[in-house]
């Protein structure tokens, strides 16, 4: 085995969802991207296979060409350690906006300060400042 890839499956927005995501994140972009031509299967210009980093993680996604009945869950989430309260409240401002809140930014006991959400494309974040 070489390694273990998150990959996300969008339904038409991957290449809106990564620059998203690499704007809000430092050390982060997309590193590959190939999209599909004008005979298919898939819409033309759309995502294919793509790869991004965020903070030193790989991610890979595709735009799907099949429209499925399922989405991304809350049940699997990107975990985010922040190392600021600003930090924290920019990046939950930030995704939690067009999205939802699974449990709002506040002090849980467990960490300073932890938020849960759902981002605008269906993604959940955990985003925690350790105590």
């Amino acid at each position: 085995m070489k390694k273990i890839t998150p990959f996300l499956m969008f339904q038409g927005n991957a290449e809106e969802a990564m620059n998203y995501y690499t704007s809000l994140i430092e050390d982060s972009e997309i590193t590959y991207i190939s999209r599909y031509g004008a005979n298919g299967p898939g819409e033309e210009g759309s995502v294919l296979q793509a790869t991004f980093s965020l903070k030193g993680q790989e991610f890979m996604c595709i735009d799907s060409n099949i429209q499925h009945e399922f989405t991304f869950t809350p049940s699997f989430s990107l975990f985010i350690t922040c190392e600021s309260e600003e930090e924290i409240n920019r990046l939950y401002e930030n995704l939690t906006d067009g999205g939802g809140e699974l449990m709002p930014l506040d002090h849980y006991g467990f960490s300073k300060k932890f938020g849960w959400l759902v981002d605008k494309f269906g993604v959940s974040w955990q985003l925690t400042l350790p105590n």
